[in-house]
């Protein structure tokens, strides 16, 4: 599995977004940063349990997100269209409007090192990517529990501080600073 120090790989894959309109080819490049950090997260399959808590979870937060320069990118191993058909199916995650990856071929997903073995579906992975498209944060949970997204907002918030920050730190709180003796 990929993890911290390691780079996200250059691929372009199909995404789907909104429900204005069909899926048509529509591809996302997980190359350009723009500056910008990134936060990837997967879930196993659409049309599940616990997958939409989370991902209304961190749609609920996408504005906390853009506040620091950071894009949200959801994933699952559906099509394009399931995508779709799960988004009109559930006011909810249609307003979850931020890109989701369709990644049916599996190529992020195995890329990543996230594929469960015997399910062919993506564990629950949380990936913060940082503007040079290196990995700085990842979490990766069962098919069966879902993430804490404010969590994951938290954990950006520290390692955008460049400092060091003490177990539960909070944004606004004070960092450490270790006196040599």
């Amino acid at each position: 599995m990929l993890t911290v120090g390691d780079t996200i790989p250059n691929l372009i894959l199909p995404v789907q977004q909104g429900i204005a309109a069909l899926p048509n080819g529509e591809t996302i490049d997980t190359t350009p940063t723009s500056g910008r950090w990134k936060i990837l997260f997967y879930w196993p399959k659409d049309f599940t349990f616990v997958c939409p808590t989370e991902i209304v979870g961190y749609g609920d937060l996408r504005g906390d997100f853009a506040d620091r320069d950071a894009d949200l990118i959801g994933a699952s191993t559906d099509t394009a269209h399931v995508h779709f058909a799960w988004r009109k199916s559930d006011e909810q995650l249609a307003s979850a409007d931020f890109p989701w990856i369709a990644d049916n071929s599996k190529t992020l997903a195995t890329a990543l090192g996230i594929l469960h073995p015997t399910e062919g579906v993506a564990y629950r992975a949380t990936f913060i990517i940082d503007p040079d498209n290196v990995i700085q944060h990842v979490t990766v949970n069962g098919l069966n529990v879902g993430r804490n997204p404010a969590e994951t907002l938290r954990i950006l918030d520290a390692l955008q501080t460049d400092e060091l920050c003490p177990c539960n730190w909070k944004d606004g709180e004070e960092v450490l600073k270790p006196v040599a003796a």
